[in-house]
């Protein structure tokens, strides 16, 4: 394969062509979309032991400053301000529409007491999110990009027993906790946390030791390199949005059915109400004042025929009323599933719609997500 030299590369490029990678240009990367194995071979594996993802593409940042928590939660419908040390929270960007600029993960990693809150930002939208949040809040606080940081995503019920032989104490972290570690003299900052609806971390780690860490993790029994087409097939599944895909500017936190992710403090009752990018229309949203005319929903296929991203919905009169965004057939759940916009009088669970592929109906139920379990690990049962 010609390598594109427009495309930027992470530092386990080299590794992933050693491992026989098919690359394929992904948010201004050459990144890898399935290893010889395959896609399904990939998915599968993951959801029985252990996966090990490249995200180094993903931007990192970290702000610091005494006022750089409550500077944080003007930009976002969250509570930053309240968040313990060492807990990591799922967050918005907001524009003045309420539209989400991006989503992202965060880690107070003891910001009041010289420390700093860890951010992390999608790839496609990293540029664009430092200079906003640089805009925004960089009078109030120091915002540094990580740019010599790679970053590793271990996924899996295994991915704990093959990361703790490595980096002993990780197994002591829950679901959204992070800690600072050290492997071979390379300090290691891990989360508890990933995109897949399994257990699993994301470690960040300088970029000179990414490729030792990586041949280190995928020399333990239960690891295999896992690429980006299993990776969308295994959040699709967990209900989990695509930043671009399922989720963008023109869609709220209430249209994508983001509610959980607007903490009590931040809503209209909340102590420290509003004061965020879009709060009239989202908070409008959330209380009913405000009308939501489309719905983010999880499909299921009553037939055996997969349901791309595109595709139109109509109802039992033929007429139109939403996109598929999302999907595919699901490798665990053994059935094609699919996430839409559709308006909101045909967002309830059990409803029937029909997606039209290539001018055949192909019914389509309503249905809650996950589409398959989550095993996040939250701590000793």
């Amino acid at each position: 394969m010609t390598a594109d030299t427009s495309l930027l590369t992470t530092p386990l490029y080299a590794l992933h062509l050693e491992l026989g990678a098919r690359m394929v240009p992904f948010a201004g990367y050459s990144m890898p979309v399935q290893y010889p194995a395959g896609l399904m071979a990939e998915h599968h594996h993951t959801r029985q032991s252990a996966g090990l993802f490249d995200v180094s593409h993903m931007g990192q940042l970290r702000l610091t400053g005494l006022d750089a928590a409550a500077a944080f939660e003007t930009l976002m419908p969250v509570d930053v301000i309240d968040l313990g040390v060492g807990k990591q929270r799922y967050g918005l960007l907001l524009n003045d529409a309420g539209g989400i600029m991006d989503d992202l993960m965060f880690v107070n990693r003891d910001v009041m007491n010289g420390g700093d809150i860890f951010v992390v930002v999608n790839g496609a939208c990293k540029v664009a999110d430092t200079a906003h949040i640089q805009a925004r809040i960089g009078s109030r606080c120091q915002v540094t990009t990580l740019s010599e940081q790679a970053l590793l995503a271990l996924q899996g019920p295994l991915a704990v027993t093959a990361l703790s032989r490595l980096v002993p104490g990780v197994e002591k972290l829950v679901f959204m906790t992070g800690a600072a570690f050290e492997w071979q003299g390379a300090a290691l900052f891990v989360t508890r946390s990933g995109y897949t609806g399994e257990d699993g971390f994301e470690i960040s780690v300088h970029a000179a030791h990414a490729e030792a860490l990586a041949r280190a993790l995928l020399s333990q029994p239960e690891v295999q390199a896992i690429g980006l087409g299993a990776r969308n097939s295994l959040r699709l599944e967990a209900g989990l949005c695509l930043y671009g895909q399922d989720i963008d500017t023109t869609t709220t936190p209430v249209e994508a059915g983001l509610n959980w992710a607007l903490q009590k403090s931040r809503r209209s009752v909340g102590a420290r109400a509003a004061g965020f990018p879009g709060a009239e229309k989202v908070l409008g949203q959330l209380d009913g004042t405000t009308p939501v005319e489309r719905k983010r929903v999880g499909l299921i296929a009553l037939e055996r025929i997969p349901v791309r991203e595109h595709v139109m919905l109509h109802n039992a009169q033929g007429e139109w009323i939403g996109e598929v965004t999302s999907g595919l057939l699901g490798p665990s759940a053994n059935q094609p599933v699919a996430m839409a916009y559709v308006q909101t009088k045909y967002a309830t669970t059990g409803t029937l719609l029909n997606a039209m592929v290539r001018g055949k109906a192909v019914p389509m139920c309503v249905s809650a997500m996950p589409f398959v379990p989550t095993r996040y690990f939250r701590g000793p049962v």
